[in-house]
Protein backbone atom coordinates (compact mmCIF):
# COMPACT_ATOMS: atom_id res chain seq x y z
CA UNK A 1 0.00 0.00 0.00
CA UNK A 2 1.57 3.44 -0.67
CA UNK A 3 0.31 6.62 1.01
CA UNK A 4 1.06 9.16 -1.96
CA UNK A 5 -1.08 11.75 -2.90
CA UNK A 6 -1.83 12.76 -6.52
CA UNK A 7 -2.38 15.82 -7.91
CA UNK A 8 -5.84 16.24 -6.88
CA UNK A 9 -5.96 15.34 -3.26
CA UNK A 10 -2.76 17.73 -3.01
CA UNK A 11 -4.78 20.41 -4.62
CA UNK A 12 -7.23 19.70 -2.25
CA UNK A 13 -5.38 20.50 0.52
CA UNK A 14 -4.06 23.48 -0.61
CA UNK A 15 -7.73 24.30 -0.97
CA UNK A 16 -9.71 23.28 1.80
CA UNK A 17 -6.14 23.14 4.49
CA UNK A 18 -7.19 19.53 5.41
CA UNK A 19 -7.69 16.10 3.86
CA UNK A 20 -9.90 13.22 4.46
CA UNK A 21 -10.24 9.94 4.57
CA UNK A 22 -7.00 8.32 3.73
CA UNK A 23 -6.55 4.74 4.65
CA UNK A 24 -3.28 3.48 6.45
CA UNK A 25 -4.00 0.40 7.76
CA UNK A 26 -6.63 -2.37 7.74
CA UNK A 27 -9.31 -2.49 10.86
CA UNK A 28 -8.03 -5.74 12.05
CA UNK A 29 -4.27 -4.36 12.10
CA UNK A 30 -5.61 -0.79 13.63
CA UNK A 31 -7.06 -3.00 16.63
CA UNK A 32 -3.77 -4.76 17.12
CA UNK A 33 -2.60 -1.14 17.62
CA UNK A 34 -4.68 -0.64 20.22
CA UNK A 35 -4.70 -4.00 22.24
CA UNK A 36 -0.99 -2.61 22.10
CA UNK A 37 -1.58 0.49 23.30
CA UNK A 38 -4.17 -0.81 26.29
CA UNK A 39 -1.43 -3.50 27.03
CA UNK A 40 1.36 -0.78 27.50
CA UNK A 41 -1.30 1.71 29.96
CA UNK A 42 -2.34 -1.49 31.58
CA UNK A 43 1.61 -2.60 32.68
CA UNK A 44 2.58 1.24 33.16
CA UNK A 45 -0.09 1.19 35.58
CA UNK A 46 1.14 -1.47 37.71
CA UNK A 47 4.46 0.11 37.83
CA UNK A 48 6.26 2.87 40.79
CA UNK A 49 5.59 5.53 38.21
CA UNK A 50 6.37 9.50 39.51
CA UNK A 51 4.25 10.43 36.90
CA UNK A 52 0.96 9.89 35.22
CA UNK A 53 0.96 8.00 31.79
CA UNK A 54 -1.14 10.99 30.52
CA UNK A 55 2.29 13.43 30.75
CA UNK A 56 3.94 11.16 28.37
CA UNK A 57 1.24 10.41 25.77
CA UNK A 58 -0.62 13.43 25.58
CA UNK A 59 2.70 15.76 25.58
CA UNK A 60 3.85 15.64 22.01
CA UNK A 61 6.94 14.03 23.43
CA UNK A 62 5.51 10.53 23.18
CA UNK A 63 7.47 9.75 19.62
CA UNK A 64 11.13 9.60 22.29
CA UNK A 65 10.07 7.50 25.09
CA UNK A 66 6.80 5.17 23.49
CA UNK A 67 8.28 2.52 21.04
CA UNK A 68 4.44 2.65 19.49
CA UNK A 69 4.71 6.50 19.02
CA UNK A 70 7.36 6.31 16.69
CA UNK A 71 6.47 3.23 15.22
CA UNK A 72 3.85 5.08 13.88
CA UNK A 73 6.11 8.06 13.09
CA UNK A 74 7.43 5.99 10.62
CA UNK A 75 4.34 4.24 9.44
CA UNK A 76 5.49 3.87 5.45
CA UNK A 77 2.04 4.56 4.81
CA UNK A 78 1.23 7.73 6.71
CA UNK A 79 4.99 9.27 5.90
CA UNK A 80 4.16 8.75 2.57
CA UNK A 81 1.25 11.44 2.63
CA UNK A 82 3.58 13.57 4.64
CA UNK A 83 6.16 13.18 1.84
CA UNK A 84 3.72 14.16 -0.61
CA UNK A 85 2.93 17.55 0.56
CA UNK A 86 6.22 18.04 2.79
CA UNK A 87 8.88 16.92 0.24
CA UNK A 88 11.34 13.84 0.75
CA UNK A 89 13.11 15.26 4.06
CA UNK A 90 10.53 14.93 6.94
CA UNK A 91 10.69 14.76 10.22
CA UNK A 92 8.65 14.02 13.19
CA UNK A 93 8.46 17.25 15.74
CA UNK A 94 5.51 15.82 17.91
CA UNK A 95 3.25 12.97 18.75
CA UNK A 96 -0.11 13.29 21.23
CA UNK A 97 -2.19 10.74 22.24
CA UNK A 98 -5.68 12.58 21.95
CA UNK A 99 -7.63 9.49 24.23
CA UNK A 100 -11.30 10.57 25.08
CA UNK A 101 -13.35 8.28 27.71
CA UNK A 102 -17.20 6.99 27.60
CA UNK A 103 -18.70 10.54 28.86
CA UNK A 104 -15.65 12.07 30.72
CA UNK A 105 -16.48 14.86 28.83
CA UNK A 106 -13.09 15.61 27.58
CA UNK A 107 -13.29 18.42 24.36
CA UNK A 108 -10.96 20.33 22.14
CA UNK A 109 -11.70 23.79 21.56
CA UNK A 110 -11.62 25.56 18.56
CA UNK A 111 -8.09 26.77 17.81
CA UNK A 112 -4.76 27.16 15.35
CA UNK A 113 -1.98 24.33 16.24
CA UNK A 114 0.87 27.09 15.10
CA UNK A 115 -0.24 29.53 17.47
CA UNK A 116 1.48 27.90 19.65
CA UNK A 117 4.01 26.15 18.62
CA UNK A 118 6.65 28.87 18.20
CA UNK A 119 6.99 28.24 14.16
CA UNK A 120 5.50 31.16 13.15
CA UNK A 121 2.65 30.79 10.15
CA UNK A 122 4.22 28.05 8.12
CA UNK A 123 3.35 25.87 6.10
CA UNK A 124 6.43 23.87 6.02
CA UNK A 125 4.49 21.20 8.46
CA UNK A 126 1.35 18.74 8.48
CA UNK A 127 -0.29 16.94 11.01
CA UNK A 128 -1.65 13.63 10.33
CA UNK A 129 -4.26 12.42 13.04
CA UNK A 130 -4.89 8.49 12.83
CA UNK A 131 -8.11 6.75 14.49
CA UNK A 132 -7.50 3.26 16.17
CA UNK A 133 -11.36 3.63 17.22
CA UNK A 134 -14.00 4.82 15.07
CA UNK A 135 -13.97 8.36 14.84
CA UNK A 136 -17.80 9.89 14.78
CA UNK A 137 -19.89 12.76 15.42
CA UNK A 138 -21.38 10.59 18.77
CA UNK A 139 -18.04 10.05 20.08
CA UNK A 140 -16.00 13.67 19.84
CA UNK A 141 -14.48 13.34 16.08
CA UNK A 142 -12.59 16.76 15.10
CA UNK A 143 -14.17 19.56 13.03
CA UNK A 144 -12.50 21.84 10.63
CA UNK A 145 -13.31 24.69 9.12
CA UNK A 146 -11.99 24.57 5.15
CA UNK A 147 -9.65 27.64 3.84
CA UNK A 148 -9.43 28.89 7.07
CA UNK A 149 -5.83 28.08 6.92
CA UNK A 150 -5.22 30.64 4.58
CA UNK A 151 -6.24 33.47 7.74
CA UNK A 152 -3.36 34.85 9.55
CA UNK A 153 -3.13 33.84 13.34
CA UNK A 154 -5.99 35.42 15.19
CA UNK A 155 -6.50 36.44 18.79
CA UNK A 156 -6.62 33.30 21.26
CA UNK A 157 -7.60 33.36 25.05
CA UNK A 158 -6.75 30.83 27.57
CA UNK A 159 -9.85 29.72 29.54
CA UNK A 160 -7.93 26.41 31.82
CA UNK A 161 -11.26 24.77 31.59
CA UNK A 162 -10.36 20.90 33.09
CA UNK A 163 -12.80 19.59 30.30
CA UNK A 164 -10.50 20.91 27.68
CA UNK A 165 -7.74 18.77 26.53
CA UNK A 166 -5.52 21.59 25.08
CA UNK A 167 -2.76 22.41 27.69
CA UNK A 168 -4.12 25.49 29.02
CA UNK A 169 -7.38 25.71 27.62
CA UNK A 170 -6.65 27.61 24.28
CA UNK A 171 -9.77 29.02 22.25
CA UNK A 172 -10.02 31.10 19.17
CA UNK A 173 -11.35 34.48 20.76
CA UNK A 174 -13.12 35.47 17.60
CA UNK A 175 -16.53 33.71 16.89
CA UNK A 176 -16.42 30.91 14.23
CA UNK A 177 -19.83 30.14 12.48
CA UNK A 178 -20.14 26.29 13.33
CA UNK A 179 -22.14 25.87 9.96
CA UNK A 180 -19.31 25.81 8.33
CA UNK A 181 -17.14 23.05 9.65
CA UNK A 182 -17.10 19.54 8.54
CA UNK A 183 -17.04 16.47 10.79
CA UNK A 184 -14.01 14.26 9.66
CA UNK A 185 -15.17 11.06 10.58
CA UNK A 186 -12.71 7.70 10.43
CA UNK A 187 -13.01 4.11 10.51
CA UNK A 188 -10.29 2.31 12.61
CA UNK A 189 -6.94 2.51 10.35
CA UNK A 190 -7.90 5.50 8.74
CA UNK A 191 -6.60 9.00 8.45
CA UNK A 192 -6.83 12.28 8.51
CA UNK A 193 -4.02 15.68 7.02
CA UNK A 194 -4.18 19.47 8.16
CA UNK A 195 -2.45 22.50 8.15
CA UNK A 196 -1.38 24.17 11.31
CA UNK A 197 -3.45 27.35 10.73
CA UNK A 198 -6.55 25.24 10.33
CA UNK A 199 -9.58 26.14 12.61
CA UNK A 200 -10.36 22.83 14.42
CA UNK A 201 -12.00 21.66 17.32
CA UNK A 202 -13.90 18.35 18.50
CA UNK A 203 -16.53 17.49 21.33
CA UNK A 204 -17.33 15.48 23.51
CA UNK A 205 -17.16 11.43 23.69
CA UNK A 206 -21.17 10.34 24.41
CA UNK A 207 -20.40 6.90 23.35
CA UNK A 208 -19.78 3.60 25.40
CA UNK A 209 -16.29 2.92 24.29
CA UNK A 210 -13.25 5.13 24.05
CA UNK A 211 -11.94 7.39 21.34
CA UNK A 212 -8.58 6.77 20.23
CA UNK A 213 -6.45 9.20 17.88
CA UNK A 214 -3.39 10.04 17.71
CA UNK A 215 -1.81 13.05 16.06
CA UNK A 216 1.91 13.20 14.43
CA UNK A 217 3.63 16.53 13.75
CA UNK A 218 5.42 16.48 10.57
CA UNK A 219 8.40 19.32 9.57
CA UNK A 220 10.31 19.46 6.60
CA UNK A 221 13.68 21.12 7.38
CA UNK A 222 12.84 24.75 6.58
CA UNK A 223 10.64 24.75 9.48
CA UNK A 224 12.41 26.61 12.47
CA UNK A 225 11.86 27.64 16.14
CA UNK A 226 11.30 31.46 16.21
CA UNK A 227 9.61 31.78 19.54
CA UNK A 228 11.29 29.68 22.18
CA UNK A 229 14.81 27.18 22.12
CA UNK A 230 16.02 25.19 20.06
CA UNK A 231 13.66 22.19 19.26
CA UNK A 232 13.85 17.89 18.98
CA UNK A 233 13.00 16.04 16.29
CA UNK A 234 12.72 12.45 15.01
CA UNK A 235 14.34 12.15 11.58
CA UNK A 236 11.52 9.95 9.32
CA UNK A 237 13.16 10.19 5.84
CA UNK A 238 15.78 11.72 4.08
CA UNK A 239 18.35 14.22 5.71
CA UNK A 240 18.30 17.45 7.21
CA UNK A 241 20.61 19.92 6.05
CA UNK A 242 19.27 22.54 7.51
CA UNK A 243 20.06 21.65 11.07
CA UNK A 244 17.10 23.71 12.91
CA UNK A 245 16.11 20.81 15.11
CA UNK A 246 18.01 18.63 17.46
CA UNK A 247 18.00 15.58 16.15
CA UNK A 248 17.23 11.99 18.56
CA UNK A 249 17.01 8.01 18.11
CA UNK A 250 13.81 6.32 18.03
CA UNK A 251 13.53 4.69 21.84
CA UNK A 252 14.40 1.25 22.68
CA UNK A 253 12.52 0.58 25.14
CA UNK A 254 9.21 2.10 26.78
CA UNK A 255 9.72 4.58 29.27
CA UNK A 256 13.61 3.29 30.04
CA UNK A 257 15.61 5.72 32.20
CA UNK A 258 17.41 7.76 28.96
CA UNK A 259 14.24 7.61 27.07
CA UNK A 260 12.36 9.50 30.26
CA UNK A 261 15.80 12.15 30.48
CA UNK A 262 15.37 12.93 26.48
CA UNK A 263 11.12 13.36 27.19
CA UNK A 264 11.82 15.98 30.04
CA UNK A 265 14.58 17.52 27.64
CA UNK A 266 11.91 18.15 24.54
CA UNK A 267 9.09 18.95 26.61
CA UNK A 268 11.35 21.55 28.46
CA UNK A 269 12.17 23.11 25.00
CA UNK A 270 8.22 22.87 24.08
CA UNK A 271 7.12 25.17 27.56
CA UNK A 272 9.86 27.36 25.97
CA UNK A 273 8.07 28.18 23.35
CA UNK A 274 4.69 28.12 24.69
CA UNK A 275 3.36 25.18 23.34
Amino acid sequence: MTGSLDASRTDAYERDGFLFPLDAMTADEALAWRHRLERAETDYAAGDRAKPLSHYLAGGGSHAVFPLASDLCLHPVIADAAESLLGPDLMAWGVSFFIKEPGDGKVVTWHQDLKYWGFGETSDQVTAWIALTPSTVENGCMRFVAGSHRRRFVPHSETGARNNMLSRGQEIAVEVDEEEATDIVLAPGQFSLHHGMLFHSSGPNRSNDRRIGIAIRYVNPNARQVDGSKEHALLVRGVDRQRNFIHFEAPRSAFGASELALHEEIMRSKTSANY
